[in-house]
């Protein structure tokens, strides 16, 4: 991080339009999908136009991969979403009600939003 500071004066993050918080998973739902972790990331929040919101993901779904990285947590969405993620479609594992999705969303550049 303190090169790409030295070097490019900034950071540059993917962004997807959501707001989450970490949950535990019931443990009847990790055994049934076969989960890694858990743990997910809870969407309490999608912004309109957003990447995350033209991907179809909904309040109530809960994270629990970006491509086949495990999110078990807040920080792991933020850490997997790296500069070059941005503009590359990702893969989101997504638990909703009682199904597993997987939909496509395409990272952009936190300072290309306003």
């Amino acid at each position: 991080v303190a090169g790409k500071l030295k070097k490019d004066g900034k950071i540059r993050r993917g962004y997807l339009g959501l707001g989450g918080q970490t949950v535990p998973l019931p443990r009847r739902t990790t055994r049934h999908f076969n989960l890694p972790s858990e743990s997910g990331v809870l969407v309490v929040s999608v912004e309109p136009d957003c990447p995350a919101h033209r991907a179809g993901v909904q309040q109530g779904d809960v994270l629990i991969t970006l491509d086949s990285n495990v999110i078990g947590t807040v920080d792991d969405l933020h850490r997997h979403l790296t500069e070059q993620r941005i503009g590359t479609p990702a893969h989101l594992g997504v638990l909703r009600r009682f199904d597993r999705l997987d939909l496509i969303a395409v990272p952009e550049e936190t300072s290309a939003r306003k």
